[in-house]
């Protein structure tokens, strides 16, 4: 049976379930290291994607709608304890369709949904089809963004292999068409980086008309990919957003 999840150890005395997305190109390793840093009533279930991680040798999804479908039904059986719902870039707009869909489809919402290094939707975005690019200028774009490593990029043979799912995840972003109903009713937390050229810092807080609920945002010092410098500060505000009496 496939798994959606790198799970780490089960924490039994766990309090809340945190369902994490990666991402584009990314896999749920990226949150591999969060159940140290996380307080232990918070069990991590960091999400591993077809065509990702663990499960590279599956089709990539290149549509938000089925693979929210998808995602639907895969974690439902998991949403029996109280949860909430991280997303990173990619992963961003993969949880707020998700909270969505929830709460539309089987009444249920997340404790806060958390969207990080994503601008709100509707917020102008550049119309520019990255993943339509010749390779040699796909993989500049790439390098430009600083999230891919550099050993990745330099090595021609791996890159043909990983070329295939990245264009597939900035697919799914860049034909991605926002429908404004319905409002989230649960609290939602935006963050955002200092020096991040993708995502401006007004974008982030322009997240607040898409929830009826309570909502804060902060911005983390690094550039897009600020969830990997930033990482043990950004636990620490989930962990303060996800209290029992968070500040709004």
């Amino acid at each position: 049976m496939t798994s959606w999840y790198l799970r780490n150890t089960k924490r039994t005395n766990a309090a809340l379930r945190l369902f994490c997305f990666p991402y584009a190109g990314g896999s749920a390793v990226l949150f591999r290291d969060w159940l140290d840093l996380l307080a232990p009533r918070i069990e991590v279930m960091a999400v591993e994607l077809p065509g990702h991680g663990s499960r590279r040798d599956e089709e990539p999804f290149t549509s938000v709608s089925p693979l929210v479908d998808a995602l639907v039904s895969a974690l439902l059986p998991d949403l029996n304890e109280p949860f909430a719902i991280f997303g990173h870039s990619m992963g961003a707009l993969v949880g707020y369709e998700l909270a969505r869909r929830l709460y539309t489809r089987v009444g249920l919402q997340p404790r806060r949904l958390f969207v990080s290094g994503y601008s709100a939707p509707g917020w102008k975005r550049s119309s520019r089809s990255v993943h339509e690019l010749p390779d040699e200028e796909f993989i500049e774009e790439l390098r430009r963004l600083n999230g891919t490593p550099r050993e990745l990029l330099e090595d021609a043979e791996l890159m043909t292999l990983a070329l295939p799912l990245l264009r597939a995840d900035f697919r799914l972003v860049e034909t991605y068409q926002h429908r404004p109903f319905p409002l989230l009713s649960c609290p939602v937390s935006a963050y955002g980086g200092t020096a991040d050229k993708e995502v401006s810092a007004d974008a982030i807080p322009a997240w607040r008309s898409f929830t009826k609920g309570p909502f804060r945002s902060q911005l983390f010092e690094g550039d897009h990919f600020f969830i990997h410098s930033a990482a043990p500060r950004i636990a620490r505000q989930v962990e303060l957003d996800l209290a029992p009496s968070p500040p709004h």
